[in-house]
């Protein structure tokens, strides 16, 4: 009986760009299909061709077996780099296999001596070392050099995300990069978050060799990619033995040496790790006894060696977290500090400053990371880069473009991510204070989790301390746009009281509506204090974090001229400072003395502003006519939970009123009354429902409409944190009833809360666009989030009530809530019964809490 060997070949995983053409038919075909099939030493002593697949039969007649290849019908891109170089077959279905390293990149000079580009050894008398990608041969030599150095242990940390494979090379193996044809000298990153490098080195291996079946066992490769002499180059190959992935190169030698171990640990090329991939540099240290603090003390350290492409950014960074890693294995005490001549430049960022200010030991912590900053400088200083970039950024005229791939932005972009490294590095030795002499018991992503202000913080850390001030209006680079365009009177307030969708929730002294200018704003005091109302104190609370002005009696608001109804938020750590922004926004327009472009509800207009106010000044003037009137500034995010200090100014500013005045009128403003003015006057609700009593909560309503559970809230994540919390059923159906309360005051708006949630993830479907789509993924986790939070809030009111709340919510959530999951909970929001919710990078907190643009969004999986 026959055999079958199959050399079935599967379809690349990525869009082609040109698509081979490889069908044939009869007899040409399978002689090509022969001359494919690679049979060593052939035993054959005929083929039969046949419509099916050639037959072999071996010469001595004793076993037949049939081939049953199926390369040529693959779904295989073809391509060339210019007119004047050759098709060929390209890998994953568009790159070009292009040299890893060149010669002029191994500034160190060590290739020959070391066997690597770029191999070093760290100031001081720690076991640290860095190198760029060596060969097969290269990697061996440099094991050597280290156990002749005296290293009996080397733990082998390869920093590399990008696919590398190594082709066979006069008794070597060289490593090759896939790469673009648009940037031949970039690596590929993020491809695919579901499959790991390895696996898809291991799918180009599988595509090369056959490539090669069907191009005579011969592949095009690249080797100058500056002037393309001799290129592109062929490399043979016969089988996959002709091919190494990152795994043979690197662990096979390790079974000479079977004390050396090999991890691979991807880093990104710019900004910090994802909390993942520290806790598997974590899990390294808990797996080598030789580097916990219960060590043999009389035993050497294992010496620590990173390397990536040229050894150079992420192996600085690799270096730098060994570094503190032997700070706190050896102390402060053995640390080489007076061996290293620390960076003078100071990186003065408002983020550093409150991060040190909040963390315990913060100063220690700080000049730890600073010493293992110096010690790993070589090579690439992470300060300097922050300080260089910030000064380039400074120093590229006054022009200033948000958006787009300006030089401006560009700087802009990287002087963050070298900040965003620095302030994790720092987060990280707060970490290893903290957890190493426990050994670890939770690892980083749960460590962040259970403190996790260090979010809240770290999303503060965008472009406001860097980018171009929010009033640069007569510039041109922002346009005033006008109450009026951004506010549509839904509810048809504004003939009688002069702002739109001005609203009373029933039988409660809360009102809502939009930003009144002064005409306004004095018709809504009068309504408020008439002999039929009779309020005699009144606390008026702005929940707008964009920067207002009243000019010549209408409102506007500075705007991105493609994102006119997205607010431009201002980060300040006091709302004093949004009326300081507002002055000079307020003189830079009365000095301007020129037209200005403004949107109004109409079109484009130009305007010569003769009378120009502030939103506190219009106060300060009803504040003389009405002496009951208090104003408040609580800036708020739209459309997003607010944060946990929201929460407690929002409380803290009610009790102060009611304790005064129980009858005390409360009104919120937003800049349409909607979205931040509904979240304020539920909070406002449930807050004086545990003060006066709640109405009677009826059972659930039967709502007959399609997935009704989720109109009612009733996601998986939601009852997730509802099963957590004590009563956590009456706290939801209390916050419910708060949310129907509130939305009946606005019924033509048709916006609810709650119900927005799944309307909104519905419209994802129908969107024109990935980025739309995408935008409205974030909304979606931003409505559902802020739901929760409401929940959390009512929950926190009930448990403190007995103290009064003393305790604030905030530190309720960091001490209480955090310490119960809710946090862990919150970093993987999503809609579970929909998707996996890991599958965006929005579900986590670090990316979520970030201020957000329309052009900011990351595509689906792709990660910040």
């Amino acid at each position: 009986m026959g055999a079958s060997a199959s050399a079935t070949s599967q379809a690349a995983p990525f869009a082609p760009t040109h698509q081979a053409d490889h069908q044939g038919n009869g007899m040409a075909e399978h002689r090509r299909s022969l001359q494919s099939v690679n049979i060593r030493n052939s035993k054959a002593k005929s083929i039969i061709t046949n419509k099916v697949a050639p037959v072999v039969i071996t010469n001595n007649c004793r076993e037949e077996f049939q081939i049953h290849d199926k390369i040529q019908s693959a779904n295989y891109s073809m391509g060339r780099i210019s007119d004047l170089l050759p098709e060929h077959y390209l890998v994953l279905g568009e790159f070009f296999m292009v040299q890893d390293v060149y010669s002029r990149a191994d500034v160190l000079n060590t290739t020959k001596s070391y066997g690597s580009p770029n191999f070093r050894k760290v100031k001081g008398n720690y076991p640290l070392f860095g190198m760029g990608q060596p060969s097969l041969s290269g990697f061996k030599q440099v094991l050597q050099r280290l156990q002749i150095d005296g290293c009996e242990v080397v733990i082998f940390i390869y920093l590399r995300e990008e696919p590398v494979v190594f082709f066979r090379s006069d008794g070597d193996f060289i490593p090759y990069t896939p790469r673009g044809r648009e940037n031949l000298h970039e690596n590929l990153h993020d491809l695919d978050r579901e499959l790991s490098a390895e696996q898809i080195e291991l799918s180009i291996r599988k595509e090369l060799c056959d490539f090669a079946k069907l191009s005579e066992n011969m592949f095009y490769v690249y080797n100058d990619i500056e002037h393309f002499k001799d290129e592109p180059q062929q490399v043979q190959i016969l089988s996959e033995e002709d091919i190494h992935v990152t795994e043979e190169v690197y662990k096979r030698p390790l079974f000479s040496q079977p004390l050396h171990r090999y991890y691979r640990l991807p880093l990104p090329m710019e900004g910090a790790p994802l909390e993942e991939t520290i806790d598997a540099f974590v899990n390294i240290l808990r797996e080598t006894p030789n580097l916990s603090l219960m060590r043999n003390s009389s035993r050497p350290l294992p010496a620590l060696l990173f390397s990536c492409q040229v050894g150079v950014g992420r192996t600085n960074l690799g270096l730098i977290l060994g570094a503190l890693v032997f700070h706190h294995l050896q102390g402060a005490s053995k640390s080489p500090r007076q061996e290293i001549q620390k960076s003078e430049h100071k990186l003065d960022f408002q983020v550093i400053q409150l991060l040190i200010s909040r963390l315990p030991k913060g100063q220690q912590v700080l000049d730890e990371v600073d010493d293992a900053v110096a010690m790993c400088s070589e090579m690439h200083n992470i300060k300097n880069a922050v300080y260089e970039n910030k000064l380039k950024l400074e120093g590229i005229g006054e022009d200033y473009q948000i958006q787009g791939s300006s030089t401006k932005g560009y700087f802009l972009q990287r002087t963050l991510q070298s900040l965003e490294r620095y302030v994790y590095l720092l987060v990280f030795n707060a970490y290893l204070h903290d957890q190493y002499p426990q050994a670890f018991p939770q690892s980083f992503s749960q460590w962040l989790c259970m403190n996790a202000w260090i979010y809240r913080l770290l999303a503060s850390m965008d472009s406001s301390e860097l980018s171009a001030p929010a009033s640069l209006i007569t510039d041109g680079i922002r346009v005033l746009v006008s109450s009026e365009f951004l506010a549509t009177d839904l509810l048809s307030t504004a003939k009688e009281m002069k702002v739109a969708n001005f609203r009373r929730v029933s039988k409660m002294a809360l009102y809502g509506m939009a930003q009144p200018n002064s005409e306004a704003l004095a018709v809504v005091m009068s309504y408020l204090t008439d002999q039929r109302r009779g309020h005699s104190t009144i606390l008026w609370l702005n929940l707008q974090e964009e920067l207002v002005l009243e000019a010549n009696g209408q409102m506007f608001t500075p705007r991105e001229p493609g994102c006119l109804e997205q607010p431009i938020p201002v980060c300040v750590q006091h709302p004093q400072q949004l009326q300081e922004m507002e002055l000079a926004l307020k003189q830079d327009v009365l000095r301007c003395e020129k037209w200005l472009e403004v949107i109004t509800e109409q079109d484009k207009q130009m305007r010569m502003f003769k009378t120009c106010h502030t939103i506190e000044e219009l106060f300060v003037h009803q504040k003389s006519i009405h002496p009951g009137l208090s104003y408040q500034r609580i800036p708020l995010s739209d459309c997003c939970a607010p944060k946990e200090e929201i929460f407690d100014h929002l409380l803290e500013a009610m009790k102060s009123s009611l304790a005064e005045d129980p009858n005390c009128a409360f009104i919120f403003n937003c800049h349409n009354g909607k979205d931040r003015t509904t979240a304020a006057m539920v909070i406002a609700t449930l807050t004086l429902w545990h003060i006066n009593g709640f109405l009677e909560c009826e059972e659930d309503e039967i709502v007959s409409v399609p997935d009704a559970k989720y109109t009612k809230g009733e996601f998986e994540v939601v009852m997730q944190v509802v099963r957590v919390l004590p009563d956590g059923h009456r706290v939801k159906r209390e916050v419910d009833v708060a949310l129907d309360v509130v939305s009946e005051t606005m019924t033509p708006m048709h916006y609810h809360l709650r119900e927005i949630i799944i309307s909104t993830y519905r419209q994802i479907k129908m969107a024109k666009s990935e980025a739309d789509a995408q935008w409205l993924r974030l909304r979606s986790l931003q409505y559902l989030e802020r739901y929760i939070y409401l929940i959390l809030f009512n929950c926190y009111l009930h448990l403190e009530k007995k103290d009064s709340w003393r305790r604030s919510f905030s530190q309720w959530m960091y001490q209480v809530a955090a310490r119960a999951g809710v946090y862990a909970i919150l970093n993987h929001l999503g809609f579970s019964e929909f998707e996996n919710p890991d599958d965006s990078s929005m579900a986590r907190l670090r990316f979520r809490w970030l201020p957000h643009s329309v052009q900011s969004i990351p595509m689906r999986g792709q990660l910040i």
